[in-house]
């Protein structure tokens, strides 16, 4: 089922998207607070019973300096550092088993994997703790938990820890630092495209159907969580609706992709209730950057999967030679 626009509006679909003037100013704010702790990273050797790769239990300091963990990948028989690829996860999963993502260390790159703070009870598990939230009432999940006020909402923490995972992984004398390439799919693009903007040193981003991008059309067309935990948080909170959106257009991936300037390839499913298509193109059709989309047009939130998979094996190769 195609709800959407029509292809040929979706990809002019170019719509004004609230920026709040300052933005700029904003995130630069909170990399300052953050630069102010710098990022450390422990990375210990787990016995994951795998024979071709090593894995290391990784540790880095986040927003606030709150433990992050994550899981780093590497081919055993290497002989140089490694280009890498950081990987960040849909809505609800964190870091998952250390075998269940191998695709990236298989392919010959340092892999890292990144937990998602208070998640991982879902599709994967996660150990990561959110010690930033501030308890005010919100919707059960995440996307309103702070939402009163940008400097507590969750997604802003959780943009930052994106960010400072390049940094962590460049820590590990295994990874060249100079050649690192962001991705993620859902909730997961939607956080590459935060760091494509924020993180320093990224030469090149895969987003595959992002989510967090042009909210208000988002909760016009799909009655689908996560967007609609904002619309329940809408429907109590009839006085706080101004401060919700205002809070929202700060993390909003539109006004981070406008932003973004390295190479960047995406992905959407013109069948996705989640990610609606239009909120993708949004997000892709402001892309700062060298862009590129690959559409599936029957498919929904699972997008291209192994299929695009390969496709996303030789941009890799391209970027990262």
């Amino acid at each position: 089922m195609q709800y959407d626009l029509p292809l040929a509006e979706l990809q002019a679909y170019r719509p004004d998207v609230a920026e709040p003037a300052d933005f700029d100013e904003f995130w630069a704010a909170q990399l300052a607070v953050s630069d102010g702790d710098p990022v450390t990273a422990s990375f210990e050797p787990f016995d994951s019973r795998l024979k071709t790769v090593d894995v290391f239990d990784v540790t880095f300091s986040g927003h606030g300096g709150a433990a992050i963990r994550g899981w780093l990948l590497l081919p055993r028989h290497r002989s140089e550092p490694l280009p890498a690829i950081v990987e960040y996860i849909g809505y609800g999963g964190g870091r998952g088993l250390a075998h269940e993502s191998l695709l990236w260390s298989a392919a010959g790159y340092a892999h890292f994997l990144m937990d998602s703070r208070g998640q991982g009870s879902g599709h994967k598990i996660g150990e990561s703790p959110d010690p930033g939230d501030t308890g005010d009432p919100s919707v059960p999940g995440f996307m309103t938990r702070g939402i009163r006020d940008p400097e507590s909402y969750y997604f802003v923490r959780l943009f930052i820890d994106a960010a400072r995972a390049v940094d962590a992984v460049r820590l590990h004398e295994a990874v060249d630092g100079d050649r690192i390439l962001v991705t993620g799919g859902s909730q997961g693009g939607g956080l590459t495209l935060a760091a494509a903007n924020l993180a320093d040193g990224v030469i090149a981003a895969m987003v595959d159907y992002p989510f967090l991008a042009h909210f208000e059309r988002a909760m016009a067309v799909t009655d689908e969580n996560p967007y609609a935990e904002l619309s329940e948080y809408c429907r109590a909170h009839r006085d706080h609706i101004d401060d919700v959106f205002r809070t929202l257009s700060y993390v909003d991936v539109v006004n981070h992709a406008k932003r973004a300037t390295v190479p960047g390839l995406f992905s959407v499913g013109l069948a996705d209730l989640i990610a609606p298509p239009s909120t993708v193109f949004a997000a892709f059709n402001w892309y700062g950057g060298p862009r590129s989309i690959e559409v599936y047009p029957y498919n929904e939130h699972e997008g291209g999967g192994a299929h695009h998979e390969q496709v996303k094996l030789r941009f890799a190769a391209d970027m990262l030679r």
